[in-house]
């Protein structure tokens, strides 16, 4: 038995593992003291992996649907109908007719790129990702505020006094490296101050110096109340808004007269309380982290907005302690008429990208162009995104879909091709690099073999690619130096090669795959290779800081150490105070806070109309919250309801007062319906759910081994219930529920 050094999967935050690997299983999992991101740190989820890597619904062998039921096909076989199927369908119907539809199932960003490369290089633009089903109204306001899509803002979080969290319950979710353990310390620190906005008494709420237990749907009138409350009385740090940004004047009248008192009565705050909230943001470090409990609510993309805006006037935004920027880069504005629009329901693609709850309506309708293929990679849509009715009717319609997957998932059931695919456990990965001022990175190799046929994802579609011809002519001296092992000969023999068949840099992750891919044993780890060796100027720079001399061997240097690291190692040292400069894409390097595209929309946020809004509809007078962190729950890779045995896993919570009115005790069995649909489950009576509202947790109703465990929320959830870039609301369905009388 041996212990190795891995990363979890089941969350963004890849946090450090060392597992204790017996006859190549997972036998046993702690933290690994030595990751520079976790340091130990583990949640319970992490502790039971091996239910994810080792279960009975791991797909082994490529697979055919033939009729009602699937055969087991050889790899050759299943690439090349694969690619003749989408030859003709491309052939006959145009490239629109083609999607890739990508996931996060096992967070895999080494293999992210290579579904959406091939679409891209057989002409379709429709890649259609689950990052868009919760972030594409945080994209659309950076891309208006500071000049481009890509750029997100993370939280200094052990330099700042100030932190608060919006929809955001990181005690459960996780969301940022060490989260227990580092909000229980700031709880603890009587010179650091912790404020929770949640509707509900969260797990984090309970920690909090503050909780403002906002009305749910209302974070837009609060956040436009504490940018009020800022200029009205004079809070706000002018000297910074001078310095960076750009339009304050411009946007005054849209906070001038606004009934702040009235508002924040709306919302259920107390006024002295958000004001004192408010000072402490303007005068202290602070720091500001939303999360799905904004981003899938209504008014989700004009609260990213606002939350811009109330973080520039308080100075908090690319300095030490406060909101720091990542990301940039090349980018298009949606207003581009050369940006891809989806056909049926007109969204524009947001940061490249397009929202999966317009996917059924763009199979289902009678558009010649209309999508009749579909790639989809490390998602399960039947059970991750909202209206499973819809999706189940519009994939039966397809001409083609191909999931590539580590399980047989209720999406790959319906799947004319199933490919199987390596776990992270099974293959290398990682990512090149995160920190404000520190940057670490880290790789992973394979802990466990696969007991299958199962490959790497990136060699699955580089198989397709070349299938399809899309890679040039490799001439055989490439493939001698990749083979070699040297890699400064390859590099320059590959330089060389791109000189002389410019085409192949449109393919170039192919190319690499194809070529180094078999030499290294691994085409993931040999697609990190360029992206260590060709450093902008300043990461080079922030390499030399952290002991990477520049010069030709440093991109080598770089990548070396990083395999050599499983745990993670210290690559680069970024000069904080540069932060804005480095990172912002206006023209003018200044932070954008006027734009006309909201205007309008903010004036619709007053006590008055909101009022109006949310007055409760009779059907449905009560809210479903669609989706709950919790400990119970994961990605639907974690299929084996074992690794809950015993636990209430999946139950309706709601709150004592609502439960008395309708008649309902703990453990009862109740209906919930909603505009999309309805189910029944079991009933916990509990303060989680705040007054009015109810919560059903994400990642259950799903088959295991014939057997179906728990409920699945998005048959109650309805994917037009969106807002405009296509973003459900999946933190505000109205619904009512009823009381199941008990079998006599």
């Amino acid at each position: 038995m041996t212990w190795k050094k891995t990363a979890c999967v089941l969350c963004a935050n890849r946090c450090g593992l060392e597992v204790r690997v017996e006859d190549n299983r997972i036998a046993k999992v702690r933290g690994d003291k030595d990751s520079p991101f976790s340091e130990g740190y583990i949640c319970r989820k992490g502790l039971n992996v091996a239910y994810h890597q080792h279960n009975k619904d791991r797909v082994l062998y490529p697979l055919k649907k033939v009729k009602d039921r699937f055969e087991r096909i050889s790899w050759d076989r299943a690439i090349g109908e694969i690619a003749e199927k989408l030859k003709a369908i491309r052939d006959q119907h145009g490239p629109r007719a083609l999607a890739s539809l990508v996931g996060g199932g096992e967070f895999s960003f080494l293999s992210m790129p290579f579904p959406i490369r091939l679409m891209r290089r057989l002409g379709s633009r429709w890649n259609y990702s689950a990052a868009n089903q919760e972030f594409a109204g945080r994209y659309w306001a950076h891309g208006l505020t500071f000049g481009n899509q890509n750029i997100q803002m993370e939280s200094d979080f052990e330099n700042c006094d100030v932190l608060m969290l919006i929809g955001k319950n990181p005690m459960m979710s996780h969301h940022f490296q060490q989260a227990r353990r580092r909000l229980t310390r700031m709880s603890k620190d009587p010179d650091r101050l912790l404020v929770v906005v949640d509707p509900r008494d969260s797990e984090t709420a309970r920690i909090a110096d503050v909780h403002l237990a906002i009305r749910p749907g209302t974070d837009a009138l609060l956040i436009k109340a504490m940018i009020a409350i800022l200029l009205d009385q004079g809070l706000y740090n002018k000297a910074y808004g001078e310095r960076h940004a750009d339009g304050l004047d411009d946007i005054l009248p849209w906070f001038a007269d606004f009934d702040v008192k009235a508002a924040l009565k709306l919302c259920g705050l107390e006024y002295q309380t958000v004001v004192e909230v408010c000072k402490a943001l303007a005068t202290r470090r602070s720091s500001v982290l939303d999360d799905l409990g904004i981003l899938m609510n209504r008014h989700s993309a004009l609260v990213s907005y606002l939350i811009v805006v109330l973080l520039t006037l308080c100075g908090r935004i690319g300095v030490p302690g406060g909101n720091y920027l990542l990301g940039g880069g090349p980018g298009r504005d949606p207003r581009d008429p050369k940006v891809w629009r989806t056909l049926k329901t007109d969204i524009p693609a947001i940061n490249g990208m397009f929202p999966p709850n317009v996917l059924p309506e763009e199979i289902m309708h009678d558009h010649p162009e209309r999508l009749r293929a579909v790639l989809c990679y490390a998602t399960n849509p039947l059970r991750s995104y909202a209206d499973t009715t819809a999706y189940e009717k519009a994939f039966q319609t397809l001409d083609l879909l191909v999931v590539a997957d580590i399980v047989m998932s209720e999406t790959a059931a319906l799947a004319h091709y199933v490919l199987p695919c390596k776990t992270g456990f099974e293959c290398w990965d990682g990512f090149p690099g995160q920190g404000f001022s520190d940057i670490h990175a880290r790789m992973t190799a394979p802990v466990v073999a696969p007991e299958g046929e199962q490959k790497e994802n990136g060699e699955i579609y580089t198989l397709l690619a070349d299938a399809m011809g899309i890679i040039p002519p490799i001439p055989d001296t490439l493939y001698d130096a990749a083979k070699s092992g040297n890699l400064m000969g390859y590099g320059r023999e590959l330089m060389a090669y791109l000189t002389a068949t410019p085409e192949a840099g449109k393919v170039l992750n192919f190319v690499i795959a194809k070529t180094l891919g078999p030499a290294m044993g691994s085409v993931h780890l040999a697609g990190v290779l360029p992206a260590f060796m060709q450093l902008s100027k300043a990461g080079r720079e922030a390499a030399a800081k952290a002991g990477f001399p520049e010069g030709p061997q440093q991109g080598l240097s770089i990548c070396q150490a990083v395999m050599d690291h499983p745990e993670g190692v210290l690559i680069g040292i970024r000069d904080p105070e540069k932060n804005l400069a480095a990172n912002l894409s206006t023209p003018n390097k200044r932070i954008r806070l006027h734009n006309p595209e909201v205007a309008d929309w903010i004036k619709t946020v007053n006590p008055t109309d909101e009022a109006r809004w949310l007055m409760p509809d009779n059907r449905f007078p009560l809210i479903l919250m669609a989706g709950r962190h919790m400990d119970m729950n994961a990605n639907t890779g974690m299929r084996d309801p074992d690794w809950n045995k015993g636990k209430r896993a999946c139950t309706l919570a709601i709150h004592p007062s609502d439960a008395a009115a309708l008649g309902i005790s703990d453990q009862q069995m109740v209906k919930v319906i909603t505009e999309a649909g309805e189910e029944i489950i079991e009933a916990e009576v509990t303060t989680d759910a705040a007054e009015g509202q109810v919560i059903l947790p994400h990642g259950f109703g799903l088959v295991h081994d014939g057997t179906v465990y728990g409920v699945n929320v998005n048959r109650l959830t309805k994917n037009t219930h969106r807002d405009f870039v296509g973003t459900p609301m999946h933190r505000y369905v109205p619904c009512r529920v009823e009381a199941v009388a008990s079998a006599m």
